[in-house]
């Protein structure tokens, strides 16, 4: 059993809208009214909690204080949104200090308004001819199903982006039927120039989807900056750039599930390197280019998509110079640099393409992973022209 979830459009009325606001602007200001509670208790006994004669906080004193909270009229309004969401919030904040802690993701940051607005919901959940009900929703909200949904509903979350669209993801408990069986293997190597190059030859062009809007984008966001804070000309330009940056991350996010998924289906076993995008990102002569690639995200819909249809993802470790090794004579040249496209090995002679050539060093070095460590030596093959596919007679054998 997987957790897959669906996202479908939500059409609410204005009313809705405005309900809507509320428990938004409710889960945002527990997140950040319990995180500086937590930031300001650390600062206050930070010896102390070392010392491990004060406790830090934790989610059930700050349920415990919630519930207090609500009882205030200062903080009547709270009672507007529904209970279990509030809940939520705050564990989710828990298990954004868990991730924190097990260094697996940056500490929490505090919410704006004007940042993607999202509140979740863990039970009570009906859907019915195009609506959606849940608790303070008793009339539905309409819902625009696109797609069938499967599974058991676990939880919802509802949200509404910077351009004003309003989401619904629901989280369900589905039991997926693995692909057929594939034992075609591939080595994959992820850059710029292009998006990824395989070992069997075939590549995928880079999309450079920033590229393409990125002088109307610069337009909008002049015109942004020349309007008056807090005016409704300002709010109508601010729509529109978010309209641009919408339609970049949709755009981008289509060609990565296309790419992961086509990958997927045509081999059963998919070897690609570790990226250190964060260090990678400190380049500011590529930054903007890596991010625009995003790579983090496609290695992340390889892995879940491997581990829902029963394929094989390894991954080897970042400092395996799969670039600098010569695939004939496993000669390494540690004179390549990043603008040497096509270099000749040193050693043998031999024209290398440098995207091709770390693509086959990549599969060998992953299947020599997959069989328990074993040395790896590749038969001799033909010189292939650029981009060109593995000669039928060439292959990989392993020698214990």
């Amino acid at each position: 059993m997987h957790i897959k979830s669906f996202k479908y459009r939500l059409r609410p009325t204005k009313a809705q809208e405005q309900q809507l606001a509320k428990h938004f602007g409710s889960s945002r200001f527990i997140w950040n009214y319990f995180l500086a509670r937590r930031k300001n208790h650390y600062s206050l006994n930070r010896e102390a909690i070392k010392a491990s004669n004060v406790k830090a906080l934790n989610y059930y004193d700050n349920a415990k204080e919630l519930a207090e909270l609500k009882t205030q009229d200062e903080f009547v309004w709270l009672s507007e949104a529904n209970s279990q969401s509030l809940q939520q919030t705050l564990k989710d904040l828990e298990s954004a200090y868990k991730r924190f802690f097990k260094k697996q993701a940056r500490y929490p940051k505090f919410k704006k308004k004007y940042d993607k607005q999202t509140f979740r919901i863990p039970q009570h959940i009906l859907i019915e001819n195009s609506r959606i009900y849940f608790p303070k929703f008793k009339q539905g909200i309409k819902v625009r199903m696109h797609r069938n949904l499967e599974g058991k509903i676990r939880n919802l979350t509802i949200s509404k982006n910077q351009r004003g669209q309003y989401f619904v993801s629901i989280a369900c408990q589905v039991k997926l039927k693995p692909w057929t069986e594939n034992k075609n293997t591939v080595g994959l190597d992820l850059g710029i120039k292009d998006f990824a190059v395989l070992s069997d030859g075939k590549i995928y062009d880079n999309q450079k989807i920033l590229n393409k809007y990125e002088e109307k984008l610069k337009y909008k966001q002049r015109q942004l900056s020349k309007k008056v804070k807090s005016s409704k000309n300002r709010e109508k330009a601010r729509i529109e750039v978010a309209k641009i940056h919408n339609k970049i991350g949709n755009i981008r996010q289509n060609f990565l599930h296309q790419t992961s998924t086509d990958i997927l289906k045509n081999h059963g076993t998919i070897c690609i390197e570790s990226l250190n995008v964060k260090g990678m990102m400190a380049n500011h002569h590529l930054a903007k280019s890596i991010g625009d690639a995003s790579w983090s995200r496609f290695v992340n819909h390889l892995g879940y998509k491997s581990d829902w249809y029963g394929r094989k993802l390894i991954q080897i470790e970042n400092f395996f110079p799969s670039t600098k090794i010569c695939r004939h004579c496993e000669h390494i040249n540690q004179e390549l640099k990043l603008k040497h496209r096509i270099w000749i090995c040193p050693n043998c002679k031999r024209e290398l393409d440098r995207d091709f050539n770390a693509s086959l060093n990549i599969l060998k070095q992953g299947l020599n992973k997959l069989n328990g460590g074993r040395n790896y030596r590749q038969k001799p093959v033909e010189l292939l022209p650029v981009g060109g596919a593995v000669e039928a007679g060439s292959s990989i054998v392993f020698s214990g």
